[in-house]
C-alpha cells in the first residue's frame, strides 16, 4: 500500500440488522481484464502488484485494516413502482471501506461475487458482457461529468452462465466498483416497512456523520438531510439529461443516498434526442424513458421521505421543492458545461436550455454530435462547418439558435486547442458500438476494441474537463 492508503470499517458501527457477513465465491479462473489505476491512485492502491491485486479483487482476501469479512447489505425497494421486500445484495457485497485523497468515505463493492442470503435463487454471478458494459458506462459517464461509481477491477472467472436475455452459456466475471456509499433508499425502506424506527435513526446518523455533516447541525437534521439528498439528486437527474443517458432501472434500490449514480444494467446513450427512448426491453410503459427520468427520481425521493417522516421533527415538503428548483438550475449548468459556455442569468439560461433541446428535436442531429460540433460556441464555427451534419447548421431554426450561442463566451478558450476538437465526429457510445466491442471479445477474445474505446473516452474527458465535483 502507498502512504495515502487509509482503510476504514465505519459501516460495522450500524450493527446487526443492516448486513450479513458472507464468503466470496471461489472461481475456477481469475484472468484480469480491466484494472483502473487512475481510480486506485485516489485510494492508495495503485502500487499493488499483479498477485496482490488478484488476491484482493478476485480472491477477496481482506484489505489490511478494513473489513474482515465481506458484508451483504439488506434492503427493500420499489421496482417499477411495485414494492419488493425480498431484495438485498444477491450477487454482491461491500468488500472494503477506505478514504480517498480528499478524505471521503468510499466503499469497494462487488458484482458477481457469489450467492448471499439475498440471492433469491439466483447464481450470484455476473456475465462477462455485463462487466464489459459496466466499464463502458462508468467511463463514459465520468468523462461527461456525471457523478458515478468507478469500475475498479474486472476479472474473467471461467464459469459458463445461462441467461435468458443473451446467448447462453456465456462467460462469467466478477467486478469491483468504487462508490461513495452503498446506502440506498431501499436501505431505509426495509426498516420503515418493519416500523423499526431506531434502525432508521441509526441509518440517518450514519449518513449525517459520513456524507452530510453540515446537515447534522441543523435545527431539524432529518429535514436538512433530506433536502441535501434532494439537491444532489437534482444534479444527478440533470447530468443524465445533459449526457443523453438513460439508466434503464431507476428503482429505489438503485438510488444511492449520496446522489451518486451506480449499478448499470440495461443502460443506453441516446442516438438522437427522443424523450420516449427507453433502455430496458422490459420497460414496456416507458416508465424510465429518457424524458421521464427527472420525474422518476422525484417519485423515488418521495418514497424516501415516507421513510424519514416518522422520525423527523418537522415537514419534509421543502425537500421536494428544493429538488424541483435545483433541477432547473442544474440542467442549465450541465447543458452550458457540455457546450463549454458561460452562464448569463437564470432566465436566459433556462431559455437557452429549452432552445438547445428544441434544436436537437427539430434537426434530428445525433445527440453527442451537436455538443461536439458546438462546444465553445462561435469560437468553434470552423468545427461545425466541417461536421458530417453541417447541413443542420443552416436555415431559420439555426439562425435563431446561433444568435443564442453567439451571446455567450467560452468558459476556457484554451481547451478548444485540444486535439480531440479537431475531430469531425465525437466519441459516442450508442448500443451498436457496445455490441461490436462485445462481439470482438465473444468471438475472437480480442480486447483491443475495449482498450481503445476506454482510451478514447478518457481523451474526450480530458478535453472536456467535466470531471464531476466530489461531494
Amino acid at each position: 500500500m502507498t502512504d495515502t492508503y487509509r482503510p476504514e470499517r465505519a459501516i460495522e458501527a450500524l450493527g446487526e440488522g443492516f448486513f450479513d457477513p458472507v464468503d466470496a465465491a471461489r472461481f475456477p479462473m481469475r484472468r484480469l481484464r480491466f484494472r483502473n489505476d487512475r481510480a486506485a491512485r485516489t485510494v492508495g492502491l495503485d502500487d499493488l502488484d499483479g498477485p496482490k491485486w488478484e488476491a484482493h479483487f478476485a480472491r477477496f482476501e481482506p484489505l489490511p485494516g478494513s473489513l474482515e469479512k465481506p458484508l451483504a447489505l439488506r434492503y427493500h425497494g420499489h421496482q417499477f413502482h411495485s414494492y419488493n421486500p425480498q431484495l438485498g445484495d444477491g450477487r454482491g457485497f461491500t468488500f472494503a471501506q477506505l478514504r480517498d485523497d480528499e478524505g471521503r468515505l468510499l466503499d469497494l463493492g462487488t458484482k458477481g461475487s457469489g450467492r448471499t442470503p439475498w440471492s433469491r435463487g439466483g447464481d450470484g454471478r455476473l456475465t462477462l458482457k455485463g462487466g464489459v458494459r459496466e466499464i463502458l458506462a462508468t467511463e463514459m459517464l465520468e468523462a461527461l461529468g456525471v457523478n458515478t461509481s468507478k469500475t475498479f477491477s474486472l476479472y474473467e472467472t471461467g464459469e459458463r452462465l445461462d441467461r435468458n436475455d443473451e446467448p447462453s452459456p456465456t462467460r462469467s466475471s466478477v467486478l469491483v466498483r468504487l462508490s461513495h456509499s452503498h446506502i440506498r433508499f431501499g436501505s431505509f425502506q426495509r426498516h420503515a416497512h418493519a416500523r423499526d424506527f431506531p434502525r432508521i435513526k441509526r441509518l440517518i446518523d450514519y449518513c449525517l456523520e459520513h456524507f452530510y455533516p453540515v446537515a447534522a447541525n441543523a435545527a431539524d437534521p432529518v429535514a436538512a438531510l433530506f433536502e441535501a439528498v434532494c439537491a444532489r439528486f437534482a444534479d444527478q437527474a440533470a447530468s443524465y439529461m445533459a449526457a443523453g443517458f438513460v439508466h434503464g432501472v431507476l428503482n429505489t434500490d438503485n438510488m444511492n443516498v449520496t446522489g451518486e449514480s451506480f449499478d448499470y444494467g440495461p443502460w443506453r446513450f441516446l442516438p438522437k434526442y427522443d424523450p420516449d427512448f427507453t433502455a430496458a426491453y422490459f420497460d414496456e410503459t416507458g416508465l424510465y424513458a429518457y424524458g421521464r427520468q427527472p420525474a422518476a427520481i422525484e417519485w423515488n425521493l418521495m418514497r424516501l421521505a415516507e421513510c424519514l417522516a416518522p422520525v423527523a421533527t418537522g415537514s419534509l415538503e421543502s425537500g421536494i421543492s428544493t429538488y424541483r428548483r435545483c433541477f432547473g438550475d442544474a440542467i442549465a449548468t450541465r447543458i452550458l458545461a457540455r457546450l463549454g459556455l458561460r452562464p448569463l442569468d437564470p432566465d436566459s439560461d433556462a431559455a437557452f436550455v429549452e432552445s438547445t433541446f428544441g434544436f436537437l428535436d427539430a434537426t434530428g442531429i445525433p445527440f453527442q454530435q451537436l455538443f461536439h460540433d458546438l462546444h465553445g460556441g462561435e469560437a468553434s464555427a470552423a468545427r461545425w462547418t466541417r461536421s458530417p451534419h453541417a447541413a443542420a447548421y443552416s436555415g431559420p431554426t439555426w439562425s435563431t439558435y446561433r444568435s443564442l450561442l453567439a451571446s455567450r463566451d467560452p468558459v476556457d478558450p484554451s481547451r478548444l486547442d485540444a486535439p480531440y476538437f479537431e475531430r469531425s465526429r465525437p466519441c459516442d457510445l450508442v448500443v451498436r458500438e457496445v455490441e461490436a466491442i462485445w462481439a470482438e471479445i465473444a468471438e475472437l477474445d480480442d480486447w483491443d476494441a475495449l482498450t481503445w474505446k476506454v482510451e478514447d473516452i478518457r481523451r474526450m474527458g480530458d478535453a472536456l474537463g467535466l470531471a464531476s465535483a466530489r461531494h
